[in-house]
């Protein structure tokens, strides 16, 4: 094993002649950003351990407490637009998000458990990572957000899927905010399932490798987690479960227009919100528009056919300038003033640029 390779990847031997498959994100100067070599890595590490009768589990982590993952490597994506603007699909942003898309969906219906280590930064793809595992560990370090309105995209990575699926309303305003969440807000909104001390962690994959596996490999790996857990007293206060009803309110409305109105004048005193509305008021209009129509898309989707929406919609986004002046202006050059362009018909993001959907084979 390459100890600086961007992803390692490990068969730790268990009990009973099984084995832990343990891969671990390592760009640390990236916050183990995803490029499209790692997503590869993962999959093909993934699809063989789901097919080996000696792997009983599979952990994914990182190599640093700061992060788990940052996100997609979006700075070389536009530079692939940069170089080809015109291109719709953009090759490069094609492999990416299909690939990166196809990764997600396997790892939401995974057969055998996925203990995913969520401490430190979780965003964007990181939060692709960790949303579908069966078994998602947050720790006092955790810091998740999708802040895709501030680079002109959307919440992909199955956000269209899980987002509408926190309680009441409070998927609608995390995308259209961006807001940052910490490990009790991830327990609340179902995002998470275990609160364990960061410095735990080699403990807990230990106790895993010397777990009985001969029971249901899912509740060996939850009972392994839960006497791990530390007590719901030492929680961080939740501020989506603080502010739930007024995050309700806010969002009641039946028009995007008039959830925006409200979101942004919210004149309370809670910082948390304040920050919020600030985050949508300088947002792309473009991803502002999507984040609304891709959760009213979606309500009655499969999660097969949630990605395949999604890809289309990412690869729309790629092609229009919104993206690459988000990422400039965030990232980039980050004067963080960012030159929206003017929102185009919503309709034509959902338009498919094939008769053969890539991902045509998810369920």
């Amino acid at each position: 094993m390459n100890p600086d390779a961007p992803v390692l990847l490990e068969q730790r031997a268990g009990n009973g002649g099984l084995r832990v498959g343990i891969a671990t994100l390592n760009a640390p100067a990236s916050l183990h950003a995803l490029t499209l070599d790692m997503i590869r890595t993962l999959y093909i590490a993934l699809r063989d351990w789901a097919s080996d009768p000696a792997i009983a589990c599979v952990v994914l982590q990182s190599s640093t407490d700061k992060a788990f993952c940052a996100g997609g490597d979006v700075r070389s994506l536009r530079n692939a637009i940069l170089e080809a603007p015109q291109a719709m699909p953009n090759p490069e942003a094609l492999a990416f998000f299909s690939e990166e898309y196809r990764l997600d969906h396997l790892i939401h219906v995974y057969p055998k458990p996925i203990v995913v280590w969520g401490g430190g930064i979780v965003m964007g793809g990181g939060l692709g990572l960790l949303a579908g595992a069966s078994h998602r560990v947050m720790t006092p370090t955790t810091r998740i957000a999708m802040p895709e309105i501030t680079i002109g995209l959307f919440p992909d990575v199955g956000g269209s899927w899980f987002l509408p699926r926190m309680p009441g309303r409070t998927g609608l305003f995390l995308g259209l905010t961006g807001a940052a969440l910490n490990a009790h807000d991830a327990l609340f909104t179902g995002l998470g399932d275990y609160f364990i001390a960061q410095e735990q962690r080699n403990e807990v994959i230990a106790a895993l490798c010397d777990a009985d596996w001969r029971d249901d490999a899912h509740s060996v790996a939850d009972k392994v987690l839960r006497r791990a857990s530390l007590s719901a007293d030492a929680l961080p206060e939740s501020e989506v479960r603080r502010h739930y009803d007024i995050i309700n309110a806010l969002t009641c409305a039946r028009k995007l227009e008039d959830v925006v109105t409200a979101i942004k004048t919210y004149d309370g005193d809670a910082v948390w919100l304040q920050r919020a509305a600030a985050a949508l008021a300088k947002g792309a209009p473009s991803s502002i528009a999507l984040v609304w129509e891709l959760q009213r898309r979606a309500r009655h989707l499969s999660l097969g056919d949630v990605f395949r929406m999604e890809l289309v919609v990412a690869l729309h986004c790629c092609a229009h300038a919104d993206f690459a002046e988000g990422v400039r202006a965030l990232l980039v050059e980050k004067d963080n003033q960012p030159k929206w362009a003017p929102l185009k018909n919503i309709e034509e993001y959902f338009a498919s640029p094939w008769q053969q959907h890539p991902l045509a084979d998810l369920r």
